[in-house]
């Protein structure tokens, strides 16, 4: 049986825009078996509420999104990761928080809870007092000689967000890199529930503050579409600007940090000043530097007036002006080419396996854009070019991001120039509802469910940040290369650490 045939045969719940089925235990039990059989099917996300677990697959070939939910029966549901190995750390979280266990799971270690809160499973119904004291760590053991570890971090010599590298070694070569993550955890969800979908609007922009309007935009119409809501066309059109404006800013951040790590200064330099260029341009339309809390539920915070408009349209200028520069000094310095070709190479079966999004997946020849697969507003009239590669190595991933500006820049151009009249803002009925959003952030697509109550307050919700599926594909990645990389490797990645900590 067909996965999509396998979760149609559940009792639909109503969710928008595409219904959500809750399958017996046994039903569910099937999904891995039929997973293994149709590797077209991708995992997308996996998350709980105190009695239920939800999973999001996508048929790629049709761009055919499919839901389904099993109940946690004893704290107990059945496993994806034997199936989908993106499925691994979605376990280990739903542990933690929820306090419900995979059956026939890969790995069960805890992922986000380092045995230091007040409470075991805080989001459970019924959560316990940890009364127990932290333990260390427990990482993948190591069989062999010759081998020696690395441990990096969670505190860093840059000014970055915490997290722990465990390098194994082999002289200078990696033999395993493995993650430990979580020290960044906010208890995000947690602070959501009970809330107005416009009051918790301020911790979905905060969950990675370089992806603030991608995560705004996702809750928000996560939000719309459970309460069956359409924004006014304007306010539709100034969130896609908004949307490619922080592409834009991040690509040339992450083109100038790569190189930089490359030893090779000089393109920082000039990507930071272009990247300074449009965040005070943002700050003279929107009023914020990274358009923080200017998309809401129901539209836009903010119109921007003719003199932002113009600054933005040159704060592009200037950024389309030194483009060409810019990749002919990275294409002609052999030395910057011989650190990132060949170096950090992700194969396409695993970015494959693991449904890797945006850059990552596209430099290795996934080629997913939500922007494609589900067209809307100016993106339905004029979608952006793929920009598609295949080699999978630090190179590749730059070049997405190079090839992926000039897009951004027409996309944002060709918006201002036809945003409709009109209002910015459409309120929320107060009602329940339950709706699901996908959007394609700068780093891929992101994924946000969320349940209402009657009241209109939200009773469940998940943001799945891109990064969940990403990080480790970089542990694979980094195998076979040599320590001295790893700073470029992580940084032609650029997963976001405290968006997978919630």
């Amino acid at each position: 049986m067909s996965v999509s045939a396998l979760i149609r045969r559940g009792t639909p719940a109503p969710c928008h825009p595409v219904p959500r089925h809750i399958l017996a235990p046994e039903d569910f039990a099937r999904l891995p078996v039929a997973l293994l059989e149709e590797p077209g099917v991708a995992l997308l996300s996996l998350w709980a509420e105190p009695a239920m677990v939800h999973v999001a697959l996508l048929e790629e070939a049709s761009a055919t999104l499919l839901l389904a939910s099993t109940p946690a029966e004893g704290g107990h549901y059945p496993a994806l990761s034997p199936a989908r190995p993106g499925a691994v750390r979605f376990e280990r979280m739903i542990r933690d928080l929820w306090g419900l266990q995979a059956e026939g799971a890969v790995d069960l270690r805890p992922w986000l809870d380092h045995g230091r809160w007040p409470l075991v499973a805080p989001l459970a119904a019924r959560p316990l007092r940890n009364l127990l004291p932290a333990e260390q760590p427990v990482f993948l053991p190591i069989e062999g000689e010759g081998w020696h570890q690395i441990p990096v971090g969670p505190v860093h010599a840059g000014v970055i967000e915490s997290g722990h590298f465990r390098f194994t070694v082999q002289g200078e070569l990696v033999v395993r890199l493995e993650q430990r993550l979580g020290y960044n955890h906010k208890g995000t969800l947690g602070l959501m529930l009970g809330k107005s979908p416009r009051t918790a609007a301020r911790f979905a922009a905060r969950l990675s503050g370089d992806s603030t309007v991608a995560h705004s935009l996702a809750f928000a119409e996560a939000a719309e579409a459970a309460t069956r809501t359409i924004p006014p066309p304007r306010a539709i059109w100034l969130r896609a600007a908004m949307l490619e404006l922080e592409r834009i800013a991040n690509h040339l951040g992450d083109w100038g940090a790569a190189c930089n790590d490359a030893s090779f200064a000089w393109p920082q330099a000039r990507c930071g000043l272009l990247r300074e260029g449009l965040l005070r341009a943002n700050f003279e339309a929107f009023g914020h530097r990274l358009m923080m809390d200017r998309v809401t539920p129901g539209g836009v915070a903010a119109d921007p007036l003719p003199s932002g408009i113009a600054a933005i349209l040159a704060a592009l200028a200037a950024v389309e002006a030194e483009l060409p520069a810019l990749a002919a000094v990275y294409d002609s310095h052999a030395s910057l080419q011989d650190r990132v070709v060949g170096t950090g190479v992700l194969a396409p079966a695993l970015a494959a396996g693991f449904a890797a999004g945006g850059v990552v997946g596209r430099a290795s020849g996934r080629g997913f854009d939500a922007r494609l697969a589900f067209p809307n507003g100016p993106f339905a009239g004029g979608p952006p070019s793929l920009a598609l590669r295949e080699e999978g190595d630090v190179d590749a991933r730059l070049r997405v991001r190079m090839a992926e500006i000039p897009e951004s820049l027409r996309l944002v151009r060709r918006i201002l120039a036809t945003l409709p009249p009109g209002e910015i803002y459409a309120p929320l009925p107060q009602q329940g509802g339950e709706g699901l959003a996908l959007v394609e952030g700068f780093r891929g697509e992101i994924v946000t469910w969320m349940a209402l109550d009657d009241g209109g307050l939200i009773r469940a919700v998940f943001p799945r940040d891109p990064s969940w599926l990403q990080w480790p594909l970089l542990e694979a990645a980094m195998e076979g290369n040599i320590v001295a990389d790893f700073p470029l490797c992580n940084k032609s990645f650029n997963c976001s650490y405290s968006g997978v900590d919630l």
